[in-house]
């Protein structure tokens, strides 16, 4: 939000090399310019994206190659983008991909959408001739075992450069999932067999790192804020959300006081993410932090370090994923079915992305949480009509992590005021078809909520990390 601005993730950083054969420079000597002219074009664009564009030049033979790999080597690349000018040899390229240890993405983009045939000489063809070697390089990828994709089209192709746009996109997720520092704080809610994981297995599948929290970790920082900050925080508050009257001054600066705390321990521990819960008895001082996180972690999750309550690690590493795709993403679960309406509506208690709310959203006082213990403010929104994508992580029985993702719109109807988010999804299809479908998918009671149709950039993400995407779709 405009009044919480948001951490600066850290950027993409692409590989770029260009190339062609160079037995055709001395054969054909307007050419080499020619094709380096579209090198630097392809250059253009590419640093157009909000990504560091390491550009190793223009290759001519495996020699080249080998040096142009080192250098991307040494650079360490988050994704490596080959352009394919005219043929070129695959001994050229597989190096590269294999020392990289990066994904690779090749593409095809000839000068204009079609050759002029009837005034064209051999050299102007060779300029057009990037797809002839694109079946050698799956062919020769393929065999050594390196995965590749490929984007072909014209350089001023604005469909060829959407699909660009999202591999770079997905290697940034990639990115930040690999370079993640990921907060666990508290413990499991008790009983909930689907939310329990092993955290190695987040290494496993994403890469990143598990910080394993305690709650005296935000105990001790909390303490340490002034009232002055508390004052300053309330005030914060008072700006971004419109205030129920059952919002009561005591509660709301607690909250303020343990938000404080909480960006403190973000900042402590470098945190991408947080998940939490602590369960608390009797008004003591952890139920008390616990019960006070909600607008803390809405406010992180709006400046792009998401915060999912109820211990729920995968779902907060999925509104991460949502985020840096640009959609928001928040803490989502089932809440009833409108079969009057076919709608599915959907949120969560607790922690949101207030940077997707249709409307400035309410802080609301609530006597009792609802299966917690403690009391306080809570954070009452919908979505932002429009397209949204519900988008979770799938545990499978082997360990492996899947994407789950379903396209639907936030449509307007009555609302819940109860001071939990609450969003109404029209699937296209009766609202308990979705339902069983969702379920079959293995999918957690949890997911996120994000706006805009992903499943493209999800797919594209998941491809590069290895993951299987299953679409639900009745």
């Amino acid at each position: 939000m405009n009044t919480f601005p948001r951490i600066t993730p850290r950027r993409v950083k692409v590989g770029l090399v260009a190339g062609g054969l160079g037995a055709y420079w001395p054969q054909f000597p307007d050419l080499l310019p020619q094709l380096q002219r579209s090198a630097e074009r392809v250059s253009e664009r590419m640093r157009g994206f909000d990504a560091e564009i390491v550009d190793v030049g223009f290759i001519s033979d495996a020699q080249e190659g080998a040096q142009a790999a080192e250098k991307l080597r040494a650079a360490g690349c988050d994704l490596i983008v080959g352009f394919l000018t005219t043929y070129m040899t695959a001994t050229m390229l597989v190096p590269i991909a294999q020392r990289s240890g990066a994904p690779v993405l090749l593409i095809n983009l000839q000068p204009t959408e079609s050759m002029d045939h009837a005034t064209f000489d051999t050299g102007q063809w060779l300029a057009y001739c990037g797809a002839c070697p694109l079946p050698e390089m799956a062919n020769a990828f393929t065999r050594c075992g390196i995965p590749f994709r490929s984007v072909s089209g014209y350089l001023e192709d604005e469909r060829a450069w959407e699909r660009i746009g999202r591999w770079i996109r997905a290697a940034g997720v990639r990115a930040a999932l690999r370079h993640g520092r990921h907060g666990l704080m508290g413990h499991l809610y008790p009983g909930m067999l689907d939310v329990a994981t092993d955290l190695t297995l987040v290494s496993a599948n994403f890469g990143g790192h598990v910080e394993v929290l305690e709650f005296d970790d935000l105990r001790v920082r909390t303490e340490k804020v002034t009232d002055a900050e508390t004052r300053e925080r309330v005030e914060l508050a008072r700006e971004v959300f419109e205030l129920a009257e059952s919002v009561n001054e005591e509660d709301l600066a607690w909250a303020a006081r343990v938000s404080v705390g909480l960006d403190r321990l973000v900042d402590d521990f470098a945190l991408d993410s947080l998940a939490y819960y602590h369960r608390g008895l009797d008004g003591e001082i952890h139920e008390r932090l616990g019960a006070g996180m909600i607008l803390g972690a809405s406010l992180l999750t709006a400046r792009g370090i998401p915060a999912a309550g109820e211990y729920e690690l995968r779902t907060s590493l999925a509104m991460l994923i949502m985020d840096r795709l640009g959609g928001g993403g928040s803490f989502t679960e089932l809440q009833a079915l409108d079969f009057a309406r076919g709608h599915v509506e959907m949120g969560h208690d607790g922690p949101a992305h207030l940077a997707i709310s249709s409307h400035r959203p309410l802080l609301r006082g609530l006597g009792v949480y609802h299966g917690k213990r403690g009391w306080g403010v809570s954070v009452e929104f919908d979505v932002k009509r429009g397209p949204v994508t519900a988008f979770g992580l799938r545990q499978a029985r082997d360990g492996g992590y899947g994407f789950v993702v379903s396209e639907g719109e936030v449509v307007a109807g009555p609302l819940l005021q109860i001071g939990n988010t609450t969003s109404r999804v029209d699937f296209g299809c009766d609202p308990g078809e979705w339902t069983d479908a969702w379920s079959a998918s293995g999918i957690s009671h949890h997911w996120a909520l994000g706006t805009g149709h992903r499943l493209a950039d999800l797919r594209a993400v998941a491809d590069l990390i290895g993951a299987e995407v299953t679409h639900v779709q009745p």
